[in-house]
């Protein structure tokens, strides 16, 4: 290379030098433009002699707050930012698309000489420490985390999990090996402490990834961490009627199929076949096609019912088909818009945390969580059963509503029923707790297509650092109070009115959500606002104009019917619901 820059716009670039040998050892460097510089011939490659000092092999010493061996996530980087391992030379269980790796207790990485900066985590109940690691010319070196939380809700019996991550597509490898092993995604479900990861089969990878379902958990589980194997219509020929997530499948073949191409092309006798094998189902990133430009919840803006969330719910609800719509992965005004107005028409469907890691985010597994409450320890049927149930709440990890009770009843258990004989006010309860900076993150306004959906930011009061708990009833919030997000638990209480029969839910909007009790009062149904039951009626108009098209013709009669259903039902609703 000449001295001095030619003054070309682009002169040269050095993207990546690395070495597998140490030592002396020679390399050739050329350039070419195409085929049309053929006329340099062989001036085109110099030799360079390159001294490569070897690596060093670094042991992490790792334990958690017990001071048990554990697996963590550490972010390494050297002195100008460069992120180690090289993430182009990454294979599994190290994963290129992501900063971190993860290592247990004595586990170990090969790191050239020099000082850098480790950031050390395990999920967002834990907090982050950077250390400074030294790696000399001579030995290797050694690094001792003693890892710390700031809550510690397994401790109380309430047990996270992201029912939506998977091992091929989308970031993963999808050629040749088709996706990564469960001894991979296991090792990321241990680094980020959740209690359960579903690794759900789907489209991409299908035939492949198939064979570690088992309808059992996968024999990696430990007894504080499950790894189960089921399945996300996705990919399928329903898709486009919304992604479906099926937990707890004992089948994962539709009758009479050989491929994916034989599924039926509607989500409803997907979802009937799945409960019919004691399945807990609902839909997948659930915001997808209800895109709105209101930012009031509940509003009354008819989205497009375009696209993969929870669009054939609207229709599917009516059939009791549905036990969940998945959540914090899309933005939480359209997530929570459909359901609520849902519920406000009667219908009980519990809502559920999911990352759908690693197509939504690569960042890591979950980013978005249920903390199910299991008094008896941690199964797998017993999570899906809280989730169904709605023994529950659902939260980005940073923020966390314990122990939600109305009149001393927890929610989701008694089916999350109150009966009450009169109106009158009840007593709400929960155990609070929010961390946050004391200085706010830049949060991009929401809606947008940020991939960060969830966060307390949302939820921050202006110039503090508290955020706002909200009681929610009939979907408008009634009551709240001031909450210090400094990360310590605190009891809240409020006294509600409650004049009609009504569902009730405790929210840091945008960062967690109790699954709601249903309010019973002189034994009549839920029927809060006439206004929700039009919207939902007009909305299964809409959703078959954008559907239907793509229905099989076989099945398109069959589907009719229970669309005219659906609008049947809530039309009835809209003559028992009440003005508002």
């Amino acid at each position: 290379m000449v001295p001095e820059l030619s003054g070309l716009e682009l002169e040269y670039r050095i993207v990546l030098l690395y070495s597998r040998d140490r030592g002396r050892r020679e390399a050739q460097l050329g350039a070419s433009l195409g085929p049309v510089t053929q006329d340099i011939g062989f001036r085109n490659r110099a030799a360079v002699l390159f001294d490569i000092t070897p690596s060093r092999p670094v042991t992490f010493r790792v334990r958690d707050e017990r001071g048990e061996p554990c697996m963590a996530s550490f972010v390494i980087r050297d002195r100008i930012g460069r992120v180690y391992p090289a993430r182009s030379k990454r294979l599994a269980p190290d994963f290129f698309f992501q900063d971190q790796i993860y290592r247990s207790d004595g586990e170990t990485i090969l790191l050239p000489e020099g000082e850098f900066t480790v950031t050390c985590g395990r999920g967002p109940e834990y907090t982050p420490e950077t250390k400074l690691l030294v790696v000399g010319s001579t030995a290797g070196a050694s690094l001792e985390v003693r890892l710390k939380r700031w809550i510690d809700p397994a401790g109380e019996g309430w047990y996270s999990g992201d029912h939506h991550v998977h091992a091929a597509g989308c970031s993963h490898y999808e050629s040749p090996t088709e996706g990564v092993r469960p001894v991979d995604m296991m090792r990321h479900v241990l680094g980020e402490a959740l209690s359960v990861g579903s690794v759900l089969n789907w489209g991409p990878g299908y035939y492949n990834q198939r064979q570690f379902f088992e309808a059992k958990d996968n024999q990696l589980s430990t007894k504080s961490n499950l790894l189960r194997y089921d399945l996300e219509v996705s990919g399928f020929p329903s898709s486009h009627c919304g992604h479906l997530v099926l937990l707890r499948l004992k089948d994962q073949d539709y009758p009479d199929t050989r491929q994916i191409e034989d599924w039926p092309s509607w989500d409803l006798p997907v979802l009937q076949w799945a409960k019919a094998q004691g399945a807990v189902v609902g839909f997948a990133h659930s915001g997808l096609g209800l895109e709105v430009k209101s930012r009031e919840l509940p509003n009354y803006e008819m989205p497009n019912f375009d696209s993969i969330g929870a669009n054939e719910y609207i229709v599917d609800v009516t059939h009791d088909a549905v036990d969940f719509i998945s959540t914090v992965d899309t933005t939480y005004l359209y997530e929570l818009n459909i359901w609520y107005h849902t519920l406000n028409c009667g219908f009980r469907t519990r809502v559920s945390g999911e990352t759908d890691f690693p197509c939504i985010t690569d960042d890591r597994v979950g980013g978005g969580r249920s903390y199910v409450h299991l008094p008896d320890g941690l199964i797998y049927e017993g999570w899906c059963e809280g989730v169904r149930s709605g023994r529950s709440y659902i939260s980005d990890g940073m923020s966390h509503l314990l122990d939600f009770t109305v009149n001393g009843l927890e929610a989701g258990t008694n089916a999350g029923e109150l009966r009450l004989e009169r109106p009158g006010s009840v007593q709400v309860t929960a155990r609070v707790a929010c961390l946050l900076p004391e200085k706010p993150a830049e949060v991009v306004e929401q809606p947008s297509g940020s991939v960060v959906q969830w966060t307390p930011e949302h939820a921050r009061i202006a110039g503090t650092r508290e955020v706002l708990v909200e009681v929610v009833v009939n979907g408008l919030a009634v009551a709240s109070q001031r909450a210090r997000a400094d990360g310590v638990l605190r009891a809240v209480t409020f006294e509600v009115p409650i004049e009609r029969s009504s569902w009730i839910a405790l929210r840091i909007l945008g960062s967690a959500h109790t699954n709601p009790i249903f309010a019973v009062v002189a034994g009549r149904p839920i029927r809060a606002s006439r206004q929700s039951a039009d919207w939902c009626s007009r909305a299964v108009d809409q959703c078959w104009s954008q559907k239907s098209r793509r229905i099989r013709r076989l099945e398109r009669d069959v589907a009719q019917r229970a669309y005219d259903h659906a609008r049947a039902r809530y039309q009835q609703i809209v003559a028992e619901s009440a003005a508002e």
